[in-house]
């Protein structure tokens, strides 16, 4: 088993999927704050949630181009390890939203080809982590969890100076090939294992977590 393989199950909505996510061995868990996603918990749900996970599960808040004053009010109700900026983000709200909570960023950045490498670089500078994630298709009402992958040669043996995570399309029959293909140490999965839209299915959190240490 590769050591040191970081399971991000996210969009988790009931206290059922936190224990789900933390019996399988992820190491984060995500709580999606965009309300146009299925996934979307309001920030009292999303306390009782993360209050729920056990220590060592790393609780992380999905925004999309939230203001202050939508992150003051996550930040003030949900005990947080991290916020995810999943939107059009610039380098400079990076450091802004890193200063105002004292809380590590990892900024997510939509691949679809190698023009979009760059950009991990520039982010890479500024945030905490990185996300490497598909770059969504033209009118798609989710920036992320549309279940779709990008060509992962475009980022395969490329590093960065900060830790990253690998997420798009990912699912337990293709995720270990896609940490095989691209030398990913972390990885992050949504839609895949879902049984309906929004609806986590512990068997298939267990099954991929286990063929991402496979």
């Amino acid at each position: 088993m590769p050591s040191g393989i970081r399971v991000k199950i996210c969009g988790l909505t009931r206290p059922e999927d936190v224990t789900a996510t933390a019996a399988a061995g992820a190491a984060y868990c995500g709580l999606n704050f965009f309300p146009k996603s299925p996934r979307y918990v309001s920030p009292a749900v999303a306390r009782d949630l993360a209050l729920a996970a056990p220590a060592g599960l790393a609780k992380v808040a999905l925004v999309v181009d939230a203001s202050d004053a939508q992150l003051d009010e996550i930040v003030d109700a949900v005990p947080l390890d991290m916020v995810q900026l999943h939107g059009q983000e610039t380098p400079e709200r990076v450091r802004e939203v890193r200063a105002r909570y004292g809380l590590p960023v990892m900024k997510v950045v939509g691949v679809a080809d190698a023009a979009d490498l760059p950009a991990l670089d520039t982010y890479a500078r500024v945030a905490d982590q990185i996300l490497v994630d598909t770059k969504p298709p033209k009118g798609a009402d989710l920036p992320g969890g549309n279940g779709l992958a990008f060509d992962w040669r475009l980022i395969a043996g490329r590093r960065w100076p900060v830790p990253w995570m690998l997420a798009g399309g990912l699912t337990p029959d293709n995720v270990a090939e896609a940490v095989r293909l691209t030398g990913a140490r972390q990885v992050d999965v949504s839609s895949g294992v879902e049984a309906a839209r929004g609806v986590k299915d512990a068997g298939l959190i267990r099954s991929f977590v286990q063929a991402a240490l496979a």
